[in-house]
């Protein structure tokens, strides 16, 4: 059965009062907790609720800001200072949603990968781990940094095969930064259409 396009989610769901009982186990003091790779939100018996995993790569050159977009998506403090990821570092996120057809909860999770270009480069295995079982990769550029933009092209073809079943998009840093950009408007949409990928904008608070 095709499925008809748009989201299978409720997407305002989250500000719905009958979620809150669900959200309230990935918060705490008012603040998202902080998970390990074996953790997860405690849930009562009475709560039948799914998991739902994925785990995604964060690729792209240093200072492009993953670990920054890794700690946004987990709701984390950023980083008060730039540095470059030593090897490979991995962040949970857990948020709950609801479906559209049959108001079924499911909880996803999200695992971030992030690796130092350095390191990457030293070390061919960590390429390798990162990629293993992916269901996603994310590709960055800063709009502050010409460079990045241009090596998109270099990274998608490194990094994936056009047999490669795994979902891949193009997320663009830094975009409240809008004074300082060296990435127009028009060099996105070229890059959408002869790539074919979508292309995210995050910025400020995302």
């Amino acid at each position: 059965m095709s499925v008809p396009p748009g989201s299978i989610i409720v997407s305002d769901w989250h500000r719905c009062p009958d979620s809150r009982e669900f959200f309230s186990k990935i918060l705490h003091k008012k603040r998202r907790r902080k998970f390990g790779l074996l953790e997860a939100p405690m849930m009562p018996p009475q709560m039948n609720v799914d998991l739902v995993r994925y785990k995604v790569f964060l690729s792209g050159k240093t200072g492009v800001g993953k670990s920054a977009l890794a700690a946004r998506l987990a709701g984390l403090d950023l980083p008060k200072m730039h540095y470059e990821t030593t090897g490979i570092e991995t962040t949970v996120v857990f948020w709950p949603v609801r479906l559209k057809e049959s108001g079924r909860v499911l909880f996803f999770r999200f695992e971030l990968w992030d690796c130092g270009e350095s390191a990457m480069r030293r070390f061919d295995h960590m390429l390798l781990s990162c990629k293993e079982k992916v269901d996603a990769i994310l590709f960055l550029f800063s709009f502050t940094d010409r460079g990045s933009f241009d090596d998109l092209t270099n990274q998608i073809s490194r990094i994936t095969e056009p047999s490669d079943r795994v979902v891949k998009l193009v997320v663009g840093t830094k975009f409240d930064l809008f004074m300082h950009t060296d990435v127009t408007e028009s060099d996105v949409t070229h890059f959408q259409e002869v790539w074919g990928l979508p292309v995210f904008r995050v910025g400020g608070d995302i």
